[in-house]
């Protein structure tokens, strides 16, 4: 069990789904008081997709990571800033083969642009994330003829381009084979200890929301691993009791589930608060945003 227990609340995602619950902070301005409110509650680290302002449609304007991070800096709350790093990656296959694909849906860029946002940032030197994430593998994201595109040289990339930016990789594991992987690029040298990971678990078709493949990818972890998980919808706070069983850290949030209970649609502070609770209440404590980032060895 984990005694000293880090929470990472995901803001709002990417999921069009999300903007049905009345609390899905769609606006910059929005995303950063939201997150804000998270760390208040208790997230050591907020997790950020942004959106159109005028739409709700997921972005990746730079423009508006830009302004969610001098929000949340000048809030004087102290928390870790997480950006995702995952758009850019989904190809939607025709019917026709090459003759229809890319079909209509796919973003699919190069991976330096799903991180010119974090390059440009970074780069401007006042607006620096402390993590980014980097999605280790490919994976059918969801029924139809979507996936998600993350190949083994896309990923190495990525963790170059972090590390040579003084970023801390946030490494996504949607199914087993992401870990393989992972251990691999652990094994190369491309991840500076100790390596940040992150079990997503219950997102059709990647790896199941069951304690087995949970553990399983648990028994399998590289050393020294800092480790969070999560599950989606109805899973999520079941999930927190269950990562800390096995040794982990907890996230959260609206990206992830909607409801605070049946029926009743949830803020991110009231997920975070609900985590604390269970946190709490077996006997764990609940880590700041100084602890983590200690634990995780940032500057």
């Amino acid at each position: 069990m984990n005694s000293d227990v880090i929470i990472t609340c995901a803001i709002t995602g990417d999921d069009s789904k999300v903007t049905k619950s009345p609390h899905c902070p769609i606006t910059p301005e929005q995303i950063a008081a939201s997150a804000v409110e998270a760390a208040r509650a208790g997230a050591a680290i907020v997790h950020i997709h942004v959106r159109d302002p005028e739409t709700g449609a997921f972005s990746m304007a730079t423009r508006h990571y830009r302004e969610v991070v001098k929000r949340i800096r000048e809030s004087g709350v102290d928390v870790l800033v997480n950006l995702t790093c995952g758009m850019g990656g989904y190809i939607c296959i025709g019917q026709r083969g090459l003759e229809d694909t890319p079909a209509p849906g796919s973003d699919f860029v190069t991976q330096r642009e799903r991180m010119r946002h974090v390059i440009e940032l970074c780069e401007e030197g006042r607006y620096r994330p402390d993590i980014a994430t980097l999605d280790c593998g490919t994976l059918n994201f969801g029924d139809g003829s979507r996936a998600y595109i993350s190949t083994p040289d896309y990923c190495r990339e990525g963790a170059g381009i972090l590390r040579e930016l003084g970023v801390k990789v946030e490494l996504e594991i949607f199914d087993t084979g992401n870990l393989w992987f992972v251990k691999q690029m652990v094994k190369e040298g491309l991840i500076p200890a100790p390596a940040m990971i992150q079990l997503c678990t219950g997102i059709p078709w990647g790896v199941p929301a069951d304690v087995g493949h949970l553990l399983a990818m648990v028994n399998y972890l590289p050393p020294d691993c800092v480790w969070t998980s999560f599950a989606v919808s109805r899973m999520q706070m079941p999930w927190v009791a269950q990562s800390i069983l096995l040794g982990g850290n907890v996230r959260v949030g609206l990206e992830d589930n909607l409801y605070l209970s049946r029926g009743v649609y949830a803020s991110n502070a009231q997920l975070v608060e609900k985590a604390r609770t269970i946190i709490e209440a077996m006997g764990a404590r609940v880590l700041t945003a100084a602890q983590a980032r200690e634990r995780l060895k940032l500057s």
